[in-house]
This record gives structure tokens, C-alpha cells and sequence, in this order.
């Protein structure tokens, strides 16, 4: 992918996810599958707006099936999956439509609390429209195809990552929100948002939305009625942009954060990402005992992988008070952390864009962005 991105005068090549490798192997199979000609390079749209142009390999043509791949880039942003070739082959089915399987190399869903089902591959939902809707571009309207993904060395690349950790075995997970990578080191990214804090500070804002990525965003946009009204996008780095928050004034912030993030800030962590920190069941286990849950019941909650599971048990057992705690105490460790030079109040979501609580500093910060 010959696109990048500048940061501090240095320059970062991107890449493309595997969920764009997966629809375009998907694609060019399948074009090659209609015409029975074999191609070199095949297009397909991300969600981020850009179309790529990736090269085809591996082609194998065969009576009623088509086999190739495309070769993973991350660009420079290092990535365990970067080189691993996404293989798909592609076949008339009996009826029209498109079906998608997975193979060799590509997880299972063995627990509740993901995006994809228990038992089915792991394939998140965009990388799968994405797939769903390159192949039925070029697909005639009378014809079906079923597409077997696999990825070689898939398994082994997976003990690297946290999949076995979240229950998914067998392989890496086909990825990707956006369908493009954006690499940066750890300083430099937290530079840049930096600079997005301090670009909005000299508008003359002192109030701001902190939300840890993409997912937030949404939520912001279509739960709180608040279009890139000072919404920062912070990424892990919590404690560093409260810092940042100091330096440049700001006088109020509501943290916004799905429960994997926010439970951890409940808890006095302050870089979010899992291989700095990572107590959410112990964190919700004891959450769950404040508020008198059994014995048995907090150890199904702290034997969860997922905060996602861990909901659908805070939920049955009506223990939502949990909520209520994860928000109060966000914030005020929030507000402690800048010794309480920030009012700070927090918002808590879940997957499905519910939310879950809301403090009453978050409620009358947010209030003030729609008078």
C-alpha cells in the first residue's frame, strides 16, 4: 500500500487489515471463478473510504473452484499477522447467495461475550460485510458461491496474540473496523493526540469528550447527540492525557468507555491497554461482591473472559448497582489523578450501544453541549 502517514517529520507506511485481505482474496476468487481467467491484482472498498488495489498470488484454477490468495501488510505498524498469506477458495453452490467458512489457520469461537457467536469462526462483522459485499458485486444474480477462508501458520502466528485468552482457538481472528492500518509508535501516537488536545484548547474550549477509539465515537455521535464537539480520541493512554488536560487548561472532561476500558480506569488504571494492565473480572468480581452477589455468583463472573459475559451475568443477576460503581469510581480516580484541578465525570456503554450509566458530573458536562 503505497500511502502514509507523517508524524513528528517521520513517515509511516500503512497497510490493510486481514479482513480487507479476506474480501479480497474472496473477490479475485471469484471473479476468476466467473470468467475462468486468472488475474493479477483485484480492488475492493474499506470502510475507511479508500480503495485498494492488492496483488493476487497462489492462483489455482480448477474445475469449479478457485483458489488464491492475498499477503497481509500491516505497512510499519508491527503486527504478529503481517506477512501471513489469507487464502480463499471460492465454488458454485446449489443456490444463489454467498456462504462463508473457515479453515485451516482462522479461530473458533469457543465463549460467550464476542461479536461472533460461540462455535462459529472468528470473523468480525465488518470484516464479513466486507467480504459479503465484494463478492456479490461480481457475482451474477442466478449464481451462489461458498468461500473456504484458511490462513497456513494461522495456529501457530495465534499464541502470540491474546486468543487463547479470550477463547478463540485454532487461529488469528479476521479483523479490521476500518480496513487500513495506521502505524505509529506508542510516543509518537500519544503526540499526536496531544496535539489534538492542544489544537482544541486554542479554540478556547475547556471542556472536553475523551473516548478510548472508534467504538466510542459511535456512541458519542448517535447516543449523545455530540458530533466532534471536543471529542479526543485517547487510546489507552488515560493518564496521559488528563496530564495533557492539566497543561492546557481544560476544566472539565467526561471519560466515555465501553467496560473492557472503563473498569480498569475504575481501579486506578491509567494506561488501558491489556499488556500494561489487565484485572477486569478481578475488578467486576469484587464490584459484584459489594453489592452481596453469592459466592457462586462471583466466581462465575471472575471466571469470565470477557466483560461481555460477565454483562449477561451482572444483568440476569440484576447487579447493574456494578454499573453505577465502575462510573463514580472512573471518575473520581480521574479527578484524583489531576488533583482535582478537572472536574471529571464518566459514561459507561456495552457492545450494543446501550448505555449503561452515567455520573451526575457527566450528566451536567453533557448537558452543556446541548444548550
Amino acid at each position: 500500500m503505497d500511502s502514509y502517514v507523517y508524524i513528528n517529520g517521520k513517515k509511516y507506511r500503512k497497510g490493510y487489515t486481514t479482513g480487507s485481505c479476506a474480501a479480497a482474496a474472496s473477490k479475485a476468487a471469484a471473479i476468476m471463478l466467473i470468467t475462468g481467467k486468472k488475474i493479477s491484482s483485484v480492488e475492493i472498498d474499506t470502510p475507511a473510504g479508500v480503495r485498494l488495489s492488492l496483488n493476487v498470488d497462489d492462483v489455482i484454477l480448477s474445475e469449479g473452484t478457485v483458489k488464491c490468495s492475498i499477503v497481509k501488510d500491516g505497512g510499519d505498524d508491527p503486527d504478529v499477522t503481517n506477512g501471513l498469506k489469507i487464502f480463499a477458495e471460492v465454488k458454485f453452490a446449489g443456490n444463489t447467495g454467498v456462504s462463508v467458512k473457515a479453515g485451516e489457520g482462522i479461530g473458533i469461537v469457543t465463549l460467550p461475550g464476542l461479536k461472533v457467536n460461540v462455535g462459529q469462526p472468528a470473523i468480525n462483522p465488518v470484516p464479513m460485510k466486507m467480504i459479503l459485499k465484494e463478492v456479490r458485486e461480481v457475482l451474477p444474480e442466478d449464481k451462489g458461491v461458498e468461500i473456504l477462508l484458511s490462513i497456513p501458520g494461522g495456529e501457530e502466528v495465534a499464541q502470540k496474540t491474546y486468543n487463547p485468552k479470550l477463547g478463540i482457538i485454532g487461529g488469528i481472528s479476521i479483523l479490521g473496523t476500518k480496513g487500513i492500518v495506521e502505524p505509529m509508535s506508542e510516543e509518537a501516537w500519544k503526540e499526536s493526540l496531544a496535539l489534538e488536545l492542544n489544537m482544541l484548547a486554542a479554540k478556547g474550549a475547556r471542556q472536553a469528550v475523551f473516548i478510548f477509539g472508534n467504538y466510542g465515537e459511535d456512541f458519542v455521535n448517535a447516543k449523545l447527540g455530540i458530533e466532534n464537539q471536543g471529542i479526543i480520541k485517547i487510546s489507552n493512554f488515560v493518564g496521559f492525557m488528563l496530564d495533557k488536560a492539566v497543561e492546557n487548561g481544560f476544566e472539565e472532561v467526561v471519560l466515555v468507555g465501553h467496560m473492557g476500558k472503563l473498569v480498569k480506569v475504575a481501579a486506578g488504571i491509567f494506561h488501558t491497554h491489556s499488556r500494561v494492565a489487565d484485572a477486569r473480572m478481578e475488578i467486576l468480581a469484587a464490584y459484584a461482591a459489594l453489592e452481596a452477589a453469592s459466592q457462586d455468583i462471583i466466581e462465575q463472573i471472575y471466571q469470565c473472559r470477557t466483560t461481555e459475559a460477565a454483562s449477561d451475568i451482572i444483568r440476569k443477576k440484576r447487579l447493574e448497582r456494578v454499573y453505577n460503581r465502575i462510573v463514580e469510581n472512573a471518575a473520581g480516580r480521574c479527578s484524583s489523578y489531576t488533583f482535582n484541578k478537572v472536574r471529571v465525570g464518566a459514561v459507561l456503554f456495552d457492545s450494543a450501544n446501550n448505555m449503561l450509566a452515567v455520573d451526575k458530573i457527566a450528566e451536567e458536562i453533557l448537558y452543556k453541549y446541548r444548550v
